[in-house]
């Protein structure tokens, strides 16, 4: 059996007071931020901002990748993997507890770890051939063609065990988690597309806690599905959020249709509460934090699934968000995230009351 929770607090849940570090990351004169698609710290509070800030080849099919690294304050340090073979269009950065750096590249369909001087030390998943006649985007045909062990069709995310076993999100079409063993070999996977129970549209991100449980943000289906490292479902969290005002910013588009979580048979991004982004905080006591894309919020669960608190909103100002896309945690109180329609990285301080 799983539990499903809805991730709401027995009385109002609290907004969070907050400041967002006003010109923090200090880059060169001749580098930009594109979409920013990921962000993560590593054990010396280095942050590794994953953007598509890159320009070479046309509008369409352009090579949207680069990985930067910034030191404690801000100061930009070096460029990893310039001109990578896997660079094609950016989607997550992660640092694991030796340090190794491993980035989702949704238009290569490869996972790539650099240790922590840089060099790549492992791919996972195959880019497609440049040279093949057929060459084309990716399709979506229904029902979906069945996976293949060991290639990916448009990934996400990547996460780790207490053992170093390798999750990864595999990702907006063959909606499935994969599971390697430390040294990459190929263990199985587990997941389809779908809305059931175990099912994903769209596994976003993915995080493990201490206890070795996997938080999938299943953002198609506007829900969080926990999992324990065979696969099994263990629960399944929906974020019921504070009451949206009418009239509430939109980063950007039409506004949502607020259809209900509990919908199936299309697709809940913009659902308040689908999770978008996802982190973990360390310390004695692990936190959830999770981001959505409207209203633009951060909520705080415990690893239960109860609603603690909730912050932001859409907007391009500081302190608001244009569709944060990835999260790193560097303690409760302390938050790095990335957006992709603000071109950049706010470094929020939280101060709950």
């Amino acid at each position: 059996m799983f539990l499903t929770t809805g991730a709401a607090a027995q009385t109002p849940t609290p907004e969070i007071p907050y400041e967002s570090v006003p010109n923090f990351l200090k880059l060169p004169p001749d580098r930009h931020l594109g979409e920013v698609a990921g962000v993560a710290l590593n054990s010396n509070k280095h942050i590794f901002v994953l953007t598509r800030g890159n320009t070479s080849g046309p509008a369409y099919g352009a090579a949207a990748a680069q990985l930067l690294e910034f030191d404690p304050d801000g100061h930009f340090r070096r460029e990893i993997g310039h001109n990578l073979y896997a660079w094609s269009f950016a989607h997550s950065v992660r640092v694991d507890r030796g340090d190794n750096i491993w980035v989702a590249d949704k238009g290569s369909d490869v996972v790539v770890r650099f240790d922590p001087q840089g060099r790549v030390s492992m791919v996972f998943g195959r880019k497609p051939e440049a040279s093949d006649e057929s060459a084309h985007p990716l399709q979506h045909p229904k029902p979906p063609l069945p996976p293949i062990d060991g290639l990916f069709r448009q990934v996400t995310d990547v996460t780790w065990d207490s053992d170093d076993n390798i999750y990864i999100s595999d990702g907006y079409i063959n909606s499935r988690i994969a599971r390697y063993d430390r040294d990459g070999n190929w263990l199985g996977s587990w997941g389809e597309p779908g809305s059931g129970p175990g099912q994903f549209n769209t596994p976003h991100a993915i995080v493990t806690d201490r206890q070795n449980r996997i938080y999938v943000a299943d953002r198609g289906n506007a829900r969080l599905q926990v999992f324990d490292t065979a696969g099994k479902l263990l629960q399944i969290i929906r974020i019921e959020v504070p009451p949206v005002a009418a009239d509430a910013p939109v980063a950007i588009g039409n506004r949502p249709a607020e259809a209900g979580a509990g919908s199936s048979g299309s697709d809940l991004k913009m659902q308040p509460g689908a999770p978008w982004a996802l982190c973990i905080t360390p310390g004695p006591t692990q936190y959830l934090y999770v981001s959505d894309a409207y209203p633009g919020r951060i909520y705080k669960l415990s690893l239960d699934g109860k609603l603690l608190g909730w912050l932001g909103g859409s907007g391009k100002v500081l302190k608001k968000f244009g569709w944060i896309h990835s999260m790193a945690c560097a303690s409760e109180n302390e938050i790095y995230v990335g957006e992709i329609l603000n071109w950049r990285v706010q470094k929020l301080l939280l101060h709950p009351k």
